[in-house]
């Protein structure tokens, strides 16, 4: 890249680093990016990078391979029906240990050591995620979210510091609850005024042709979106992706983003270029 090149990229970031100081924007952080180690330190740089020209991001993840991998050690078969994890009392504390310890502390660690300020907590933490048994209670201690308590984030946001969250809920009697962090992204960038929910996926984004990469598709509205879903476009993974992006434009954040998290800097790409990297979902 000569000079002129990247004067080029920093005159086109110039207007969208305007734009976004100030607004606060959610980041789902899971799949391959969690694993590669050029990635994960692609990644932390990005946040630190955001946080610096003033875009105050929030850090919301899982932790899947992790907990497998942990769940193997101690000689405990992983369980998945329809894509989600059975998950019984002892699987559930593996799920607490992993998250709200290793993985959490990790990212944590990660983008402290780019000198931004993170802080690890989880939905326990302030009651910030309530949450209930899933549908009719068979896969266990899977929940879904009932409500958002923003005001533990708010001080963190306004003091510069960079809340990085598991997706752990609970029941107001104390019962845990392991949440999909997707569903946990949307619906804490719409309890937080968020501009942006950015999905960091294992995917190009939402395509118009299955397994054809070069069918992406850069930008829907919330009907077109909804259409896809009816017309078998948006199916399998990217279905729960999707509605959650829905769901949340729905409560009045902005914009909504899938992108590829298996691009090195595909984050600041798809926030402060033109092109982008992925699709965006508009209200």
């Amino acid at each position: 890249m000569n000079d002129s090149q990247r004067v080029s990229i920093l005159s086109e970031a110039l207007p969208y680093i305007q734009s976004f100081s100030g607004r606060k924007i959610v980041i789902k952080y899971g799949g391959s990016v969690m694993e590669k180690e050029n990635l994960k330190e692609a990644f932390f740089r990005d946040v630190a990078l955001l946080s610096t020209v003033g875009v105050c991001p929030v850090v919301i993840h899982g932790g899947g391979p992790e907990i497998n991998n942990w769940l193997t050690k101690l000689k405990i078969s992983p369980k998945f029906e329809n894509g989600l994890r059975i998950t019984d009392q002892k699987t559930m504390d593996i799920v607490e240990m992993v998250l709200m310890g290793r993985v959490n502390k990790q990212i944590v660690s990660g983008i402290n050591s780019t000198g931004s300020l993170a802080v690890g907590i989880s939905g326990l933490d302030g009651n910030l995620i309530q949450s209930r048994e899933l549908g009719d209670g068979s896969h266990g201690l899977v929940g879904e979210v009932t409500k958002i308590n923003p005001e533990l984030l708010d001080p963190l946001i306004t003091k510069g510091y960079i809340p990085v969250i598991s997706s752990i809920g609970s029941t107001q009697d104390g019962i845990s609850h392991n949440i999909n962090a997707d569903f946990v992204a949307g619906e804490i960038a719409a309890a937080i005024n968020a501009e942006k929910l950015i999905l960091l996926t294992d995917t190009p984004g939402i395509l118009a042709e299955r397994n054809n990469k070069n069918s992406l598709i850069k930008q829907i509205n919330l009907k077109e979106a909804r259409e896809f879903i009816d017309k078998n476009i948006v199916n399998e993974g990217m279905l729960p992706k999707t509605e959650c992006c829905i769901r949340a434009l729905a409560q009045g954040v902005k914009a909504a983003h899938i992108i590829d998290g298996r691009i090195e800097h595909s984050l600041l790409l798809e926030i402060f270029t033109n092109a982008g990297k992925g699709t965006m979902i508009i209200a």
